[in-house]
């Protein structure tokens, strides 16, 4: 049995929870609150844990092998002990901090015994040694990555695909005794790839000593996550990988743009994918007051807040959308002070529909704080001019349009990562010209003040732009594309209105019916069908 397989397994499970009334977004929570006490069985059983974390009397021999409200109340008591350290007799029986925080304020949904005795009866019947061998941090992360993929609501709207995360830590390539951080951390994707990629150069940190595996163990990685189900899912997903972080775990709770980001130590690698949209609340959600330029727009704070937080010399990668590259005003502000900060060595231009959240286009910044050119012993920490020239890699235009029967995978980034070059800041001997996915053959923009350069290389997906013509010409705008998509329409040749009018009302229609079919799903079907009559009435013959 494959770790697909079993993630497949356990997602059916969902039904279950299903028919208890559970919904979506309770989904992944209510079944990990389980599947962790399992999975430390398992470890502990394996001889991967040496010593059992959970306490006696709350662990997952306590479960199997019950039924009915026996298993129901046991399994009460049992998140209820997890999640104060006490018993029912307020008898001192735990003090670890990372179970505290595992199952801070935890408890089960759950009214029917019988549901419970099926979750319990259908975990105990997966190969669980195969799933060892593929990682049960790995079945975690598959976990995870499904509810993000098949859900309406919740996680899934911004989950960060496998395949770029891969391709930005390798890109950025982590190192043994860095400080790796996240600020927007959600279920700690970026932090477990850093891992990964540090234990898979050093033997499983054998080739280290034990100081310093100590210091991966403990110290390498920090995130930040604002909400707790979110950083729950991320302890588990840490502890399961085998990382301890201090004693709040890897991941803290709390606002990257508020004290606790401020009080978050200079890093020497920050990989992040921040949340998209304005900060409920505006400028005064963002409550940090070492932010020079004052915004509501949180792509804008979280990337003063990256750039500021790095060390000299230190790397970035970071997913932002289109709006940070050529939002005027303090976007602008933004962005001058990043290139002249940092050295933006790179954007990687993403295709859309790689997300959740359809239509929404996003790039990859990486960034070296400081100029490598302009770097000396006596000369480390330069804020002026450390952008010399910035190269776009353009993997949107004419792509096809990614999602479930077509999905984006490692392969359409290689040709990325290898003109990216093996430097990790981004120093590589580079030049111009990349032709991959039919570039050739895709039409080019009208010239719009673009350097002079030859057809061949017009149609190339990698470029190079100076610093100097990025201020001339763009205006400090980072909205830079020179390919044209097949689909685009020139204005002289758009439809006759009524069939733009047709099709808008086609796609304002299929909109409704997702948004009705998802608030029947949460349990607001009443609301819905109110809804549907109001629009009866104002649309006459809508059904």
């Amino acid at each position: 049995m494959t770790n697909n397989d079993i993630v497949q397994k356990l997602w059916n499970l969902c039904d279950v929870l299903r028919d208890d009334g559970i919904n979506y977004s309770d989904y992944v929570t209510e079944l990990v609150l389980l599947l962790f006490i399992k999975m430390v069985h398992e470890n502990t059983e394996s001889g991967l844990l040496q010593k059992h974390p959970l306490p006696e009397g709350c662990r997952w021999t306590d479960l199997n092998g019950k039924s009915g409200l026996t298993l129901l109340n046991d399994y009460k008591r049992i998140l209820l002990t997890l999640s104060t350290g006490k018993d029912n007799d307020g008898k001192s029986v735990h003090e670890d901090p990372l179970i505290l925080a595992v199952y801070t304020d935890a408890q089960t949904r759950l009214r029917e015994p019988r549901h419970l005795a099926q979750l319990v009866k259908t975990l105990d019947q997966i190969d669980w040694y195969s799933a060892q061998k593929d990682g049960l941090g790995d079945l975690y992360e598959g976990l995870l990555e499904k509810n993000a993929n098949e859900t309406k609501s919740g996680a899934g709207q911004y989950f960060t695909p496998r395949a770029l995360i891969n391709a930005m830590v390798r890109c950025i390539k982590p190192q043994p005794g860095e400080v790796i951080q996240d600020p927007a951390a959600g279920t700690a994707g970026f932090l477990i790839a850093a891992d990964a990629y540090i234990k898979s150069q050093t033997d499983e940190l054998f080739d280290l000593d034990k100081k310093q595996q100590n210091f991966q163990k403990n110290k390498a990685f920090v995130g930040v996550e604002l909400v707790p189900g979110t950083r729950r899912l991320a302890l588990m997903n840490c502890l399961l990988h085998g990382m301890e972080g201090d004693d709040e775990g890897v991941v803290h709770l709390g606002n990257a743009l508020g004290q606790v980001g401020q009080g978050l130590p200079k890093a020497d690698v920050i990989l992040a994918n921040p949340p998209f949209g304005t900060a409920k609340g505006g400028e005064a959600s963002i409550t940090r007051d070492d932010l020079t330029y004052k915004t509501s727009n949180k792509q804008l704070a979280f990337l003063q807040h990256i750039y500021r937080n790095l060390k000299p010399g230190g790397r970035a990668a970071v997913v932002l959308p289109d709006n940070v590259l050529f939002e005027a005003g303090v976007g602008t502000d933004v962005r001058r002070d990043l290139m002249n900060k940092c050295n933006l060595h790179t954007i990687l231009r993403l295709p859309t529909g790689i997300f959740y959240a359809q239509g929404v286009k996003t790039n990859v910044l990486f960034f070296t704080k400081g100029s490598a050119a302009k770097a000396s012993a006596k000369n480390k920490q330069q804020e002026e001019n450390c952008t010399k020239n910035v190269w776009v890699y353009d993997l949107r235009s004419n792509m096809p349009n990614f999602g479930k029967r077509t999905p984006f995978g490692e392969q359409h980034l290689t040709p990325f990562e290898k003109v990216y070059g093996k430097k990790a800041d981004g120093s590589s001997k580079r030049s111009e010209g990349e032709w991959s996915f039919n570039a050739e053959e895709v039409d080019i923009a009208e010239a719009d003040e673009n350097q002079n350069v030859d057809d061949r290389l017009a149609h190339s997906r990698w470029r190079c732009f100076t610093r100097q013509w990025i201020a001339e010409h763009k205006g400090d705008s980072l909205d830079i594309s020179w390919l044209k998509d097949s689909d685009s329409v020139d204005a002289t040749n758009l439809p006759k209105p009524d069939v733009l009018a047709g099709g808008a009302m086609g796609e304002l229609v299929e909109a409704l019916i997702e948004i009705d079919s998802l608030m029947r799903e949460l349990g607001a079907g009443n609301e819905a069908d109110q809804h549907k009559a109001f629009l009866a009435k104002m649309l006459p013959g809508v059904e």
